[in-house]
């Protein structure tokens, strides 16, 4: 396993740098730690396709980290606006002093718990004081700046709530954040119901918490500021009831069963910086974890924090779900086995010659050019062969978990499931994948909402548009079921 044996990632941290600029030692060290976790998976970092992840893996963990580079003073400086019909107190005659609202700030941040980027739709309401109001778009960069940092949804909700407190002073503020967490793939195999769409906005199967944060008037309990602001939220959809209010962070990151125990808390906080990352029975992959420890260190933080002691372990066990596997999946014999003559659970799309469809069907896969996850669902439609043979859903799960957990494109998960059932019923297969990229939105461009489509097509669908375009349209059916 390269370099779980050999040793090959220098655990030596004491000399890094933290903060450099690009192609700094900062820099440095993460690709050399990204090539040590490559390695561990039993990758070849130089195959094509790979070549350039450990650059562009250390620059997403840097642009996903700058908060800690950025200060709110540098942001919010010059943006005060005189505001005559303000009182010096608060007030809410004529609208003048009243509430302020900015709702649906898209956010990224890095769960601190297992480096995963999770969801954030942010809102804030503030009501001004001293005669002046602050540009808006300052209140979403401020936010931003706390949510690139590795963070957990209580401590960003105050950390927001009170980094606006301390530079506009308001008479008040208040912070709800609606956080998602992505699931870990062995959750996506096990329930055939998660997610059902990958285009809807809710990212249902995801773990969700919604937490808030507040100062001044909103605190107060004979005002109805409160009340005020989580009215105009619901107006855009936006529940903050009190069974929604607060979530420990041992319910809220999904890897957190994974703690390290008490007992050896004490061991990993001395370890840690010394390369003599602790183990475990399930990952015991030293090289790895002090890989994990070094780009901890290099963005910024302090590993031995005690928030961050457990999250090499964490991460690593996240990345182990899509370790390298030279096994050929028709060799497994599930597939054969569950060639069968009852209808699935998706019926038939009757046309000339029936074909057998199977429709969202889960999966999550890690993009191989970030290290970050890529989730959706599978749509397989197939004709029968002569002897009206068809696979049952079930296995046809197992197979798209098969090539999904490992690293992938998109592109190439959609041809190897269609390949596979090809090799099994071969007379025709269509393949269709949609897929929400992490990549996409928690870095770079940030395209929140966005999804990617991919089809492969072999045998009689080549040639067949009538049956290409009944199995689409059955996919659509599906989609406007399920909603946007």
């Amino acid at each position: 396993m390269g370099a779980l044996e050999e040793g090959w990632f220098d655990p030596e941290v004491s000399d890094i740098t933290v903060g450099e600029g690009a192609g700094g030692p900062a820099m440095g060290t993460m690709e050399n730690a990204v090539k040590a976790l490559l390695m561990g998976l039993g990758e070849d970092s130089e195959r094509e396709g790979l070549r350039k992840t450990p650059i562009r893996v250390a620059k997403a963990f840097r642009e996903g980290t700058r908060g800690y580079r950025q200060k709110v003073e540098d942001i919010v400086q010059g943006a005060f606006f005189p505001e005559a019909g303000l009182e010096n107190g608060i007030g809410q005659a004529g609208g003048a002093g009243g509430l302020v609202v900015v709702r649906d700030i898209n956010l990224f941040s890095y769960c601190e718990s297992c480096l995963l980027p999770f969801s954030i739709k942010c809102h804030v309401g503030y009501v001004p004081s001293g005669q002046r109001v602050v540009g808006l778009s300052k209140l979403s960069r401020v936010a931003d700046v706390y949510a690139k940092r590795l963070q957990e949804p209580q401590r960003l909700a105050d950390e927001i709530c009170q980094a606006l407190q301390n530079s506009i002073r308001p008479a008040g503020v208040s912070v709800a954040l609606q956080c998602w967490h992505i699931q870990f793939p062995e959750v996506l195999k096990c329930n055939l119901n998660l997610p059902r769409h990958p285009s809807r906005s809710n990212m249902q199967g995801w773990v969700h918490t919604s937490v808030c944060s507040s100062t001044g008037v909103f605190e107060q309990k004979k005002s109805s500021f409160s009340d005020d602001f989580h009215t105009l939220l619901q107006f855009s959809g936006a529940n903050f009831g009190l069974s929604n209010a607060g979530c420990s962070i041992h319910s809220w990151c999904p890897s957190r069963s994974l703690d390290v125990p008490e007992s050896n808390g004490h061991m990993v906080r001395n370890n840690l910086l010394n390369g003599r990352i602790f183990s475990r029975p399930v990952v015991s992959h030293t090289s790895m974890l002090a890989a994990v420890a070094s780009i901890i260190l290099s963005l910024g933080e302090d590993p031995s924090r005690k928030e961050l002691v457990g999250t090499p372990y964490r991460y690593v066990h996240w990345l182990m779900n899509f370790s390298r596997s030279n096994i050929d999946i028709r060799q497994n014999g599930f597939i054969l086995n569950a060639i069968n003559s009852h209808e699935s659970s998706n019926g038939y799309i009757h046309s000339e010659n029936e074909i057998n469809s199977e429709l969202n069907l889960p999966f999550c896969a890690q993009c191989e050019h970030h290290l970050l996850p890529f989730h959706g669902v599978v749509h397989i439609g197939y004709f029968h062969d002569e002897e009206k043979k068809e696979i049952d859903r079930s296995s046809l799960q197992a197979m798209v978990h098969f090539y999904g957990c490992k690293l992938q494109v998109q592109e190439r998960l959609t041809r190897q499931i269609a390949e596979a059932v090809y090799s099994v019923l071969g007379r025709g297969v269509m393949v269709v994948v949609e897929a929400n990229h992490i990549c996409m939105i928690s870095r770079g461009i940030e395209k929140v909402g966005s999804s990617t489509a991919t089809i492969a097509v072999m045998g009689q669908f080549s040639t067949d548009i009538t049956a290409k375009a009944l199995f689409l349209e059955a996919i659509s059916k599906v989609t406007a079921a399920v909603g946007p």
